[in-house]
């Protein structure tokens, strides 16, 4: 938060992939009155989840107002938990894989290796009460390489069941299978544009015109999509 901070306060717009979702309101509160008086923008949380999925999630609540949703991930690398596992003390190196088991419920797979000095027991002890894992279900191996095991590659899958008007069983489902750190810099790339188009404050994905976020002219793009 602090380096956005600064940055906003000197007038120059910010984009970040920040993933804890139960933090998002509490920081776009914090930013927005620091970027209103830099005249500037700051785009949060626009990863793709949070971040495009986001932008999923909410036409499929406009489609069926009533009704769930479920978000899936994986299986596959999580680059945010794998972070917070390498910061445990006594970890050199981590993987986190998120695994589906239905439902928007998960579990954690995390292999690390160990420093020497350190050992299994009390790091799998400090990461399970880390917040980024508290919540799920999660077993830690200890592995003589993490690079040996390392696939950037992950996934969602989405599912929405609700009602539209007074028609029940509307189902929409929506999938992808992607390269994790590629898809996160090119949605970022995206919303640096959108920053660029933007009264000043902060905003969420979810807040800006999805056309905000192409190049060109709105028109044009009005034309082929719409």
């Amino acid at each position: 938060v602090r380096w956005r901070s600064e940055i906003l306060a000197l007038g120059i717009n910010t984009v970040d992939s920040f993933d804890v979702h139960s933090e998002i309101v509490a920081l776009k509160e914090h930013l927005d009155p620091i970027a209103r008086t830099g005249e500037c923008t700051a785009i949060i949380s626009a990863g793709w989840d949070p971040g495009s999925d986001s932008i999923i999630r909410t036409l499929m609540q406009a489609m069926a107002p009533k009704g769930l949703t479920y978000t899936n991930f994986g299986p596959g690398m999580s680059m945010g938990h794998s972070v917070a596992a390498k910061a445990i003390p006594g970890v050199k190196d981590a993987l986190s894989m998120t695994i589906p088991l239905g439902t928007g419920v998960h579990r954690r797979m995390v292999y690390v290796e160990i420093e020497p000095g350190h050992d299994i027991e009390s790091v799998t002890a400090a990461l399970k009460a880390d917040s980024y894992f508290a919540s799920d279900e999660t077993h830690v191996r200890q592995v003589d390489s993490v690079d040996a095991l390392k696939d950037v590659g992950h996934g969602v899958s989405m599912t929405h069941k609700g009602v539209s008007g007074k028609t029940h069983n509307q189902l929409f489902e929506y999938s992808m299978r992607i390269n994790n750190p590629a898809l996160t810099s090119q949605f970022m790339v995206s919303a640096a544009r959108a920053a660029c188009r933007q009264q000043p404050g902060a905003y969420s994905v979810i807040e800006i015109p999805p056309v905000n976020f192409l190049a060109g002219d709105v028109n044009s793009w009005i034309s082929k999509l719409v």
